[in-house]
């Protein structure tokens, strides 16, 4: 019986296994689909089609009653946010996420002036005091490599955003991306923070 027992238990020892196998896979090959969709596509163009993404936050009445709001700087395969962010930041108080080992900072954007390259990525970061008020944020406007249509959000990886995220209760999330990075269903685990909204260039779920 003990043998038995024994034996039973290396198989689902096993079958999970597998099935963390196949998932990560499953993230794997999504993500390089993405990045190969997003490559096909001239920096100018995601610009032009951020537009309308980044109309429909403004649009959005949480965005228009928040007084703080979290962004980001947008790399080049993001939707670019650059825009957006020097037209608010002087009728909002606007934070940006800073990294810090394998956790997010916010810094308040004040201005190009107050732009540095970070130390672990190069990318552009506000330099200043940390904020950490955390409660105050309303809104966080949120990046990803894909979303699908149950509001869940698929990173890079590194879980930057979902420990983030845990840690601002009282915000809104609402993630953006362009059409090609919506998908009907893709790969969650217990720790992927979901959306209170998704704003692509053709939808709002």
């Amino acid at each position: 019986m003990k043998r038995h027992s024994l034996s039973f238990l290396y198989l689902i020892g096993c079958r999970l296994v597998y099935e963390i196998y196949r998932f990560c896979m499953e993230k794997s090959e999504l993500r390089k689909m993405v990045r190969a969709a997003k490559r096909a596509v001239p920096l100018e163009e995601k610009k032009a089609l951020s537009q309308p993404i980044m109309a429909s936050v403004a649009a959005m009445e949480s965005f228009r009653k928040a007084g703080t709001v979290l962004l980001y700087w947008s790399m080049d395969d993001e939707v670019y946010t650059h825009d957006f962010v020097e037209e608010w930041y002087d009728k909002k108080r606007l934070l940006l996420p800073c990294v810090d080992g394998d956790d997010l900072l916010l810094r308040q954007y004040t201005g190009l002036q107050s732009m540095q390259p970070g130390p672990q990525f190069g990318i552009l970061e506000p330099v200043g005091p940390v904020f950490e008020a955390l409660d105050e944020v309303e809104m966080i406007v949120v990046p990803g490599v894909a979303f699908d249509r149950h509001n869940n959000r698929m990173g890079r990886g590194r879980g930057f955003y979902d420990r983030l995220l845990k840690s601002t209760p009282n915000a809104l999330k609402v993630g953006v991306a362009f059409d090609f990075q919506m998908f009907d269903e893709i790969p969650v685990e217990p720790f992927d923070v979901p959306m209170d909204a998704v704003i692509s260039g053709s939808s709002c779920v």
